[in-house]
């Protein structure tokens, strides 16, 4: 049985990046999805390791040979999913995590049967707002801009699987956590798995 295809979503500021990373940790065998994007990387961001930073033309260019499970344009740069790569870890039983937007996510419910989404929600506009603020990156203008699109993201929650409010960190990511390990223990799973071992005990 392949491995599980996980989709957590989120709106800019509401703590996606951070709980993935945390979820990571605690569970190294889930293997995230690197996108690639047209944009130049900020400071931190290594090149295969964030994203793969790719020129316009190249991205044009995979885009027309069919080699992205989704993409999507947010914020003035394109970003793509190796279709390739994800499906090459599914067909070895690996668990695998795409951090995309709700317009990613419903390309690859389109195209993928198997699917878990997880949505993850601020809990307030006001707060994610002070979020916004106080990464301290962008001006006023893009801010607004920014809580416009996270009211548009939000629209979208009704067609995810589960939904963690992120209020409190830790909590957050303990939830997250309990939902990838949930999808694993599934009775269907544990009998690919472990067949034998379960039919010997009956």
């Amino acid at each position: 049985m392949p491995g599980n295809l996980f989709i957590v979503s989120a709106p800019s500021g509401g703590g996606k990046t951070s709980l993935v990373k945390a979820l990571l940790e605690a569970e190294p065998e889930v293997r995230l999805s690197v996108s690639y994007t047209t944009r130049a990387p900020r400071a931190g961001e290594a090149d295969g390791r964030d994203y793969h930073f790719i020129s316009p033309r190249e991205f044009e260019r995979m885009l027309e040979a069919g080699e992205f499970l989704e993409s999507a344009w947010i914020y003035g740069h394109h970003y793509g999913t190796s279709q390739k790569w994800i499906e090459g870890e599914l067909a070895r039983d690996r668990d695998v995590l795409l951090e995309i937007d709700w317009q990613g996510a419903q390309q690859v419910r389109r195209l993928m049967t198997r699917v878990v989404s997880v949505f993850i929600l601020p809990p307030s506009l006001e707060t994610l707002e002070s979020r916004l603020k106080g990464r301290a990156q962008d001006g006023a203008e893009t801010v607004a801009k920014r809580l416009a699109a996270a009211r548009e993201e939000i629209s979208h929650v009704s067609e995810y699987d589960y939904v963690i409010i992120n209020e409190d960190f830790n909590r957050a990511a303990l939830d997250l956590r309990g939902i990838i390990r949930a999808e694993r223990l599934k009775l269907s799973r544990q009998l690919a798995r472990h067949g034998d071992l379960i039919n010997r005990m009956k």
